[in-house]
Formats: structure tokens, sequence, C-alpha cells
């Protein structure tokens, strides 16, 4: 074949993928879904690389000093274009960086250490929370200043012991500091305007911490402020970002759904092309596994299976794709493979002496194929759906970041009831657009693959 040849049939080609493309433009469904799916599969690779699995892992079990910064239940930041208001976020300020550290010998062995944590607040609502966090070598005591932009100031707390290390004074639950405040919480009073006391003084604050340190002792602090809103997804009642579920949630639900959709469709798919040719005993057997099979109801066997013996993700794939081998589909494809069983061409190639397996895999199985990507993009969802299904009921995977947990966790805390609707709206609707994408693709593959329903 010469160049002038090579590049005749290199053009011929692009002429052809060009062709299908243009003629993808008469599904305009197909596209959209096609682009949903891209979508998802864009945001699963990007949460494998941004968030190791580890990684989530461990941010979704959370504990001490994973989320300690993060308000609770707070919402998405993107809650500010639906208010007038501009919603407080969260400030933190830390001696090494923005404050200032000031030390003055005392004697020989003591220095009075001064850490100032200033920072400017400029929103319309009030904070959720104030935390201070401390790291020192040995145990100390120390006096904390509270100063607002008017010039008042508020003392927090007098000789107040730190016994070393990192240690955490959680400045809103001070019972003691509540009672001096008049029975009112301290990041209302601290930050209420004296004329208003309904609102926000804005300006300049800042945090005093007083303490004499032994010489070559050191003494760090961090003030957090708690805001309103945190992140594009918000945070839950243990303070975890709720985003870090979401973008797991994709590359989970869609693996869970692709793989028990795959094994389900092709294993069915092969058993009943064995059964409906081979007939007899064989078919006989497997027409039985299905009619117990359909009487069998599934979620409550996954409840009970779940609950008495275990809730990985993977023994569910597993006995969600044994479950489902010896289904309804298992009739339908008999009745293709009954009517393709009688074509001309597969006598043909039992008169030229064809083996049973070489007709079942060479001509049987290829004639009902086109039937095998529609069906299998549709049923995707549904085992989506299923394994949220299963999180929802409290049987997920106890490690796994998944939407469904999102969901749990939301309704065992009342989010509804409590207005926090983020929290469980953003994985439903996730799960909704997953459906409705291989839905698109789905039954744009029927209309292409099948002669009765395809559009000229």
């Amino acid at each position: 074949m010469g160049p002038a040849q090579q590049q005749g049939n290199m053009k011929k080609q692009i002429r052809n993928w060009w062709g299908g493309l243009k003629s993808l433009r008469r599904y305009p469904s197909l596209v959209a879904g096609l682009l949903i799916i891209l979508a998802f599969i864009v945001a699963s690779l990007y949460a494998v690389v941004a968030v190791p699995y580890s990684e989530a892992i461990r941010l979704w079990r959370g504990g001490p000093g994973v989320w300690d910064e993060n308000p609770k239940t707070a919402k998405p930041v993107w809650f500010d274009f639906f208010t007038t208001e501009k919603l407080s976020r969260t400030i933190r300020v830390t001696s090494q960086d923005q404050g200032a550290v000031h030390v003055e010998p005392l004697d020989d062995e003591t220095d009075l250490v001064t850490i100032e944590l200033p920072f400017n607040y400029d929103y319309d609502t009030f904070p959720r929370e104030l935390n201070l966090f401390t790291d020192a070598s040995t145990s100390l005591s120390a006096s904390i200043f509270w100063y607002t932009p008017d010039g008042r100031v508020i003392t927090i707390k007098e000789d107040r012991e730190f016994r070393g290390a990192t240690e955490t004074y959680y400045i809103s639950q001070d019972s003691g500091l509540i009672t001096q405040l008049g029975n009112r919480l301290p990041h209302l009073v601290l930050f209420t305007d004296p004329r208003y006391e309904e609102r926000v003084l804005k300006g300049d604050y800042q945090m005093a911490l007083i303490a004499e340190v032994p010489q070559g002792g050191e003494l760090s602090a961090k003030l957090v402020v708690y805001g309103e809103v945190q992140g594009l997804a918000g945070t839950d009642h243990l303070r975890r970002d709720i985003a870090v579920a979401l973008l797991w949630g994709a590359p989970i639900g869609l693996i869970f759904g692709v793989l028990a959709a795959v094994g389900t469709t092709l294993i069915t798919f092969l058993l009943s092309a064995v059964g409906t040719w081979l007939g007899g005993k064989t078919d006989s057997a497997l027409q039985w596994l299905t009619q117990v099979n359909l009487i069998i109801p599934l979620l409550p066997v996954l409840i009970m299976f779940g609950y008495l013996y275990d809730r990985s993700i993977w023994t569910m794939l597993g006995l969600v794709i044994a479950l489902n081998i010896f289904g309804s589909t298992m009739l339908t494809n008999r009745a293709m493979f009954l009517q393709a069983k009688e074509s001309p061409y597969i006598e043909a190639a039992q008169a030229y002496g064809a083996k049973n397996f070489r007709i079942i895999f060479r001509y049987l199985m290829p004639r009902i194929a086109p039937t095998l990507l529609p069906q299998l993009v549709l049923i995707v969802p549904s085992f989506v759906f299923l394994e949220a299904t299963l999180s929802v009921l409290g049987l997920g995977d106890p490690v796994m970041p998944t939407w469904g947990k999102v969901i749990y966790d939301g309704y065992n805390e009342g989010a509804l009831y409590k207005g926090l609707y983020y929290w469980m709206v953003e994985p439903a609707l996730l799960l909704m657009l997953l459906g409705i994408g291989f839905s698109l693709i789905g039954y744009s593959l029927d209309r292409i693959f099948n002669p009765r329903l395809r559009t000229v």
C-alpha cells in the first residue's frame, strides 16, 4: 500500500468519524447524557487525584485534630446569594502568622509573654462559636482579654490553667464566662454592638493572652472564630466537610453501579444463551432458579445480610450481582434467543457441523448483542440507587464516604427539621443527575439499536 493510498484511507476514516459525530445531532438526549456522565467521570478522577483514598477515609472518619477548625453544621458559602446579609465566615488567627508575641523578662527564671491575636470582623451575622487552641512547653496560667472596636476591654478569663502540650479552650462553652456575661453566649456578647443588642459590631478585634513562661519555654496560640458558612458543600454535625463525601460519592457510585450492571448483564446474557441453545435439563434448571429468585425480595435479603454478616461495599456488590443474575432479564433474553435460534443461518451452521459453543458464541450471542448495551446502561442507575438505599438504611460501608451516608447522617440529625436542607438536597441532586444521565444515554441507544424505535 503506497503513501497516497494510506493517506486516502486516513482521510476516509476521519470523514467516517466526523460523519458519526454529526449524526449524534439527531439524538440530543444522547449528547446531554454523555456530557452529564463525562462530568461525573471528571469529578471522580479529580477526587482520586486531589483526595487520595486513604486521605478521604481519614477525613471522613474525623477525630481529634482533623476537623477542629471547621464549624458545626455550617451552610455552603453560596448561601450568600440567597440573603441580603453577609454571612459570617470562619476566621483563624495564629500567633506565628497574623499575631504578635511580646516577651518581657521578669527575673532570671521567667518571662512575661503577651500574645496578641488581631482580626477584622466585617460580617452582618454573629459567629457560631469561639475556640482558643494553645500549645505550651510546660504548665502555666494565663489571663485572656478581649478588645472590641469601640475600645472596650472584656476579661474572658484570669489565671486560666494550661497543662502544657496542645489544649483547647472552648470559650463558647465556658459556664463561668456565660454566667459572667449575664447568662448569654460569649460568641454573641463579645461581638454585639452595645447600642443595638441584635446588631453585630463590625471592626478590628483583638484577643490577648498574658502569661508568665519559664525562660526557654514556648507558648503559641490560635484563635478560631467559627462562621455560619463553610466551603462549597457545608459541614455536618461532626464538623466534616461534606464536599469530601460528595466528591468521593461519584467514583464509588459509578464503580458500584457499573460493576454490578456489567457483571449482572453479561452473566445473565451468557447463561440465557447457553440454556436456550442446550435446552433440556440445563434450560429447565436455569428457569427453575430464575422463578425461585424472582420471588425472593432483594432488599430484605441485603438488609438481613448486612446486619448479620458484613456491610462491606464489595461484599454487598457480590451479593447484588448474585441475586440479580437470575432475574426478569433472564426471561427476556431467553425469549430473544428462542427467536434467534430458529434463524436460517443457525440451521446452516448446524448443517456444516459447528459445535454447540461455537454456535453460541459465534452466531447466537452476536445476534442479540446489540440489545445488550442499552439494557446495561439503563440498569446502572438502579444499582447506584440501591447502594444509596443501603446507606440510608444504615447498611452502607462503615468506612467509605458516599452520597447515601451523607443522607443517612442528615436524616439522623434532623437536618430537614433544623433547616439544614443543603445536607440532604446536595447528595440527592447528584443521585438524580447521575440517574438522568444514564437514562438519557440508555433510551437513546435503545432508539439507535432497536429498528422499531429508530428515527430517520
